[in-house]
Formats: C-alpha cells, structure tokens, sequence
C-alpha cells in the first residue's frame, strides 16, 4: 500500500505488527516505544522528511492511552510526578520542534542527534543496571513481593521542593525542582526527536533518581502522551508556512503503529509487574545501545 502523504510503501499489515513487538516490551519501562519506531520509519521505510517527526507523535497519541489505563487501573499512577513531567515537558517539546524544521531537517545530522541522545541514555541506564546486578536477588524478591497487595503507590508528601511516595513497603523521595529542570530538557529533545518528552524521561529516573520502574512508567507514559498531543498539533499549525516541506504528519500511517502500539501498550503494562526490575532496565539498555550505534557510526560510513 502507498501512503500518500509521506511517500512511504509497504504492506498494510507491517506498521501495526512491528509498534506491537516494540510497544510490548518497551511499555514496561513507562517508554512508549516511538524512539525506536522513528529509525524503522526512517531506515527501513524511507521516510526521512520533517513529517516522520509528528506521524511519530500519532502514534503516542492513539496507542498510550491503553498502557495509561492499565496502570491507573492497578493503582500505579504517581500523579504528583505526572504533572510535574507534563509541566516541563510541554513547554520544551514545541521549542523542540522548532529547532527540528529550522536546523534538523535533513535525515543526515538528525540521525547523527538521534544517536547522541540514545547513547547518552544508554549509558546512564547500563551504569545503573551493572550497579544493580549486585543486588539482582533483592531486586527479584521485591519484584515478587509486588505482585501482593501492597503493590500500589501511596503518596505520602509533596510540595514544590520534594515528593515522596510508598511502593512496595518502602518510601521514595526526589526534588520537585530537579525534576522539572530534567523534564524541561528531556522535552526540548523529544520535540525535536518526534518522541514526546515523557518517553527520555522514564530513564532517567530510573538511572539517576533511583526511583523503581515499576512506579515511574505510569508517569512518563501520561506524559509522553499529554506533550504528545501538544505537538502534533504543532507541527499541523505551522504545515502551511513550510510551504513543499513535508511537515503535517501522514495521519493514516501514524495511525496502523498506533493500533498496533494500542493493543501492545495494554498487555505490557499488564505483564509488567510479573517480570523484575533489572530485566526491563536491561532490555531498555540494550535497545537504546544499539540504535545509537547504529545511528552514530552509520554517519561516517
């Protein structure tokens, strides 16, 4: 099937299969699995114009809501940490996507960027992962414990310098401030990656927050889908003063990886928490490591 608006051919059954693997897996870190269905779109499908940016925000926008769902229906909801993300976030995604059309618009350098910010990750969360292999045991025990009763978070203090929650019999506490700064900035990459904001964060706050996976994906998804929305619309405004640069987002292309993105988002929010912490960060770790490798040496090849 060709797809009009981007230029992009392939089997209608393909965006949908491919954004259900991914989102799958990469729900259960709160990532909503558009920082690697950006590099399919513009590797193995070839659309690489400044549009790949917002049909990627389509598919944030139609597939988070399910993954969201299953995580309030457990109970798993930081809400404080949610609108912090949202409040950073979202002022820096719509910077962001200024910076894409006006110096990111050729697929070149924007590779070049994508693989930087992947790496940078990458290696925070590989740092945080051989720290955690010590305490592999521990980290599996509490992952079974939290498949019990006092798996839901309880919110035990927040203002505008600190909030601190209970998970799993234990309190976790993280500066208000800090992380607006950190989601401010993660959203100005989002923007311009075409990811939403909240999708870099859950990293780090797993790497350097030291907050548990299980409570922050919740979170990051809301967010990611909140700024999500915020830039498709965007991009949709500012289409027409681009003239023939493709900037509106292919909307029917968008929509297959949502569908896909949709039904994998659900059941891996709802598998999540049978499968221990150190697992999902090694497997967020060596998917970011290797589209960053990708991206980064394929640039001087």
């Amino acid at each position: 099937m060709l797809f009009p608006v981007s230029g992009v051919e392939c089997p209608l059954w393909l965006p949908p299969l491919v954004a259900f693997v991914l989102s799958f897996f990469t729900s259960m870190g709160g990532v909503s699995g558009a920082f690697l269905i950006l590099p399919f779109q513009m590797s193995f499908l070839g659309f690489t114009s400044p549009a790949v940016s917002p049909t990627n925000l389509v598919y944030n926008v139609v597939a988070i809501p399910s993954g969201v769902y299953r995580y309030l229906r457990e109970g798993r909801m930081v809400w404080p940490l949610t609108w912090i993300v949202v409040s950073g976030t979202l002022p820096g995604v719509v910077a962001g996507g200024f910076i894409r059309l006006h110096w990111l618009p050729d697929a070149k350098p924007f590779k070049v960027f994508v693989g930087c910010v992947l790496l940078y990750i990458g290696l925070r969360l590989a740092k945080d992962v051989f720290a955690s292999r010590r305490t592999a045991k521990a980290a599996g025990g509490a992952a079974n414990a939290a498949t019990t009763s006092d798996f839901k978070v309880r919110v035990k203090h927040f203002s505008w310098r600190r909030l601190t929650y209970e998970f799993a019999g234990q309190d976790y506490t993280c500066g208000v401030p800090g992380i607006f700064a950190l989601s401010l900035a993660v959203g100005l990459v989002g923007g311009v990656y075409g990811i939403g904001g909240g999708a870099i964060v859950a990293p780090f706050f797993v790497a350097i927050y030291g907050l548990p996976v299980h409570t922050v994906a919740g979170a990051a998804l809301m967010g990611t889908f909140i700024t999500s929305v915020a830039g498709v619309a965007f991009y949709q405004l500012v289409a027409p003063l681009y003239g023939q640069m493709a900037v509106a987002p292919d909307w029917l292309l968008g929509a297959l990886f949502g569908l896909g993105g949709f039904c994998g988002m659900y059941l891996g929010a709802r598998a999540q928490r049978f499968v221990p912490a150190v697992w999902i960060k090694l497997m967020l770790t060596g998917l970011l490591l290797y589209v960053a490798t990708r991206y980064i040496v394929g640039y001087f090849l």
